[in-house]
């Protein structure tokens, strides 16, 4: 099929004239990937885009041609609709799959990719306009017959209200959104959603509705073909958020499994809505649920979503393929499948839970996630699927969201699922950055979430400080940050020009001991004290602790325990004074100090670093204003999201270096704050 065939296109994205031959996805990353793995199944083309950002990404080695855009933001590249479309022509592709995100429930571009002569692999035109208004959806489904939460004029909206949530009309994925519960914060909280809105989707209109504390979010996965047929495919539980944003998703959802009859009034509800608007191809149906199994509409996803996998998983479906077939012009099977076991997915994202989900950026020297049987692929016996699009090497930059990977377990029970994803995770060796894997894995091993309690409250609920916190207790950290000390110490040996003529650990004064120190996050410095005796290895703190085996990369520790030594083995890597320890007893990851500290490195106290890359957007003070404890100085915009770096003390705001639009680094001194005083009580 080529661009010539405009005749043989029609509103919805029906083809009569023959298959499908070369596919231009018009996103990045995991996303296109995903994509071009399926193609590749069924012998299809594939056509990358990227930004100047996303050059050296796996998707655009992957496809089999790759075109520039020029740019790094999303305004500048992926959201630019004209140079796909220009960039698919110049390529030869004959059609054009959206992915999920950027222009994916665009009607505009939609339009654009059919008035060109492509085949759009996604819905009719028509009903991606009627659901790309949240606002007008709404009304569209009361009208069918599908519950729904009425929508609320922010200038409208009273104390009775409260709270309230404030959503995108043209957004997904957190962006936009935001939990008032205070009325005298609507306004600013409007208008800083109303920021996000315009710089994630290019629309900075904002509803909003009733905020239920907790509920449960239950989505089900439609496929429709050009013939009238309609699927509901499965459900999905997708209740555990960070900022309204999924982290965990599951099929199929506990609390729909528990409770007679609320499958069938779920996909009933989401056929209607899906036959309201002539829908075509796959979609997704999302409602809002109570613990009694009454449920809401909240809006319908014009598109493939995110967590697509856990129903391919527990339908032997290649949803994507699907998705194909229909823009082709194939009907549907005859014959739908029957749902299977259990799969549980979770976004691996480059993030800090415990400070406030502050996105990480840079180089991921290392992504492995053990038990994967298959990427981008349906699994046929119980294991682990990765979906990612980074590599060992890849960079993590501030322009685009920061999840790694999507990791999925499936197996023939939940527990069974949710024990093997949460093993591959603690022992995965994910090097380079501060990820959100110790929260997945304490999350997944939760006796609420086991027992399937799982609302859009778990994180409030189970306190996330507690949730947070390193999967490694501060002793088997300690005894890790020893085996990499004694790594260390192995390596320098086998680097010294003297080496073959001295003693491991030889002194002149052999009652001294080495000493090495390192710098953990959370626990902070440690001072590993060992000295190499004429019978092993004497270790200050570790008493009875045996060296079995060590090497630059691997060492081997018999730990003496109330019934004898126990034998544990650490693997160690070093990427420039970064150092990771990856055991059965979790992971590690340390700061290597130097022996001498140049005083030209140290910050004055009070002094506000930038956590991540991004750009000063506002600014909430003056240089030389007396501020509080927790007053905004300023905000950064990294990731499409805002930042707030407020004041750590009150006192008097002595520096302030960035301005307006200025670009910042991570680590960039932004402001200093000079601590008063306390009067002596």
């Amino acid at each position: 099929m080529t661009a010539s065939r405009s005749d043989s296109v029609r509103g919805g994205g029906r083809v009569t004239g023959g298959p499908i031959t070369n596919v231009l996805v018009a996103n990045r990353g995991e996303i296109a990937r995903r994509v071009f793995a399926t193609c590749r199944r069924m012998g299809i083309g594939t056509t990358a885009v990227y930004s100047d950002a996303d050059a050296a990404s796996p998707h655009v080695a992957e496809a089999d041609a790759a075109i520039r855009l020029p740019g790094n933001t999303p305004a500048e590249t992926y959201l630019r609709g004209e140079l796909i479309i220009e960039a698919a022509l110049s390529a030869g592709a004959d059609a054009i799959h959206p992915g999920y995100g950027f222009l994916s429930e665009n009607a505009e571009f939609a339009r654009s990719v059919l008035d060109a002569g492509l085949v759009w692999i996604g819905p009719p035109v028509a009903a991606i306009e009627q659901m790309g208004s949240k606002v007008e959806s709404k009304k569209m489904m009361d009208a069918a017959g599908v519950p729904v939460l009425a929508e609320l004029d922010p200038a409208e909206v009273t104390d009775a209200h409260l709270p309230v949530l404030i959503k995108a009309s043209a957004g997904g994925g957190g962006r936009g959104m935001r939990v008032v519960r205070d009325l005298a914060e609507l306004r600013d909280q409007i208008a800083g959603a109303q920021r996000e809105a315009e710089s994630a989707f290019g629309d900075p209109t904002v509803f909003c509705e009733r905020y239920l504390e907790t509920g449960r979010h239950i989505e089900v996965q439609v496929m429709s073909d050009t013939f009238g047929k309609t699927w509901a495919v499965g459900e999905r539980e997708c209740s555990i958020q960070r900022r309204h944003q999924k982290v965990v998703e599951e099929a199929p959802s506990p609390l729909v499994e528990k409770i007679d009859g609320m499958r069938d009034r779920l996909f009933e509800a989401a056929r209607l809505a899906a036959e309201a608007i002539g829908y075509e191809g796959a979609g997704t149906v999302e409602f809002l649920a109570d613990e009694k199994g009454d449920f809401f509409f909240l809006e319908m996803n014009t598109r493939l979503q995110v967590e697509h996998p856990v129903t391919e998983q527990t339908t032997g479906l290649d949803l994507v393929r699907l998705q194909l077939q229909v823009a082709s012009g194939l009907p549907l099977p005859a014959n739908q499948p029957a749902l299977r076991g259990h799969s549980i997915e979770v976004r691996l994202y480059a993030e800090d839970p415990a400070h406030d989900w502050q996105p990480q950026s840079g180089p991921v020297h290392k992504l492995e996630i053990p038990f994967t049987a298959g990427e981008f692929t349906v699994l046929d016996q119980p294991g682990v699927r990765l979906d990612t699009g980074v590599v060992d090497d890849s960079v993590v930059g501030v322009h685009y969201d920061p999840m790694l990977a999507k990791v999925i377990s499936y197996a023939e029970t939940r527990a069974e699922a949710a024990h093997l994803l949460a093993t591959a995770l603690q022992r995965a060796k994910i090097h380079g950055l501060v990820t959100n894997r110790d929260l997945l894995v304490r999350v997944l091993r939760h006796p609420a979430f086991l027992a399937g309690d799982t609302d859009t409250a778990f994180f409030t609920t189970h306190d996330l400080a507690v949730l947070s916190a390193p999967l490694v207790s501060e002793a088997d950290e300690s005894l890790s940050i020893v085996a990499a000390a004694l790594a260390d110490s192995t390596l320098n040996r086998g680097a010294s020009r003297l080496a073959g003529l001295t003693p491991s650990g030889w002194r002149n004064l052999s009652s001294l001991p080495q000493t090495k120190s390192y710098e953990s996050r959370t626990t902070g410095t440690h001072e590993v004290r060992y000295r190499f005796t004429r019978t092993g290895i004497a270790v200050e703190g570790h008493d009875g602790l045996e060296l079995i085996a060590v090497a630059p990369d691997r060492v081997v520790l018999g730990v003496p325990g109330e019934r004898g030594s126990v034998r544990r083995q650490f693997e160690i890597a070093r990427y420039g004074d970064h150092v990771a320890v990856d055991s059965p007893l979790g992971p590690v990851a340390v700061r290597r100090l130097p022996r001498f500290t140049d005083p030209s490195e140290q910050v004055a106290a009070g002094s506000l670093l930038a956590p991540m890359p991004g750009s000063v957007i506002r600014l909430g003070a003056a240089e030389g204003d007396h501020v509080k404890q927790g007053q905004p100085i300023l905000w950064l915009e990294a990731m499409k999201m805002e930042h707030t770096i407020a004041a750590p003390a009150t006192g008097v705001l002595s520096a302030l270096n960035v301005t307006v639009g200025q670009q910042v680094e991570v680590g960039t001194v932004l402001a200093v704050v000079e601590e008063e005083e306390q009067e002596p009580s």
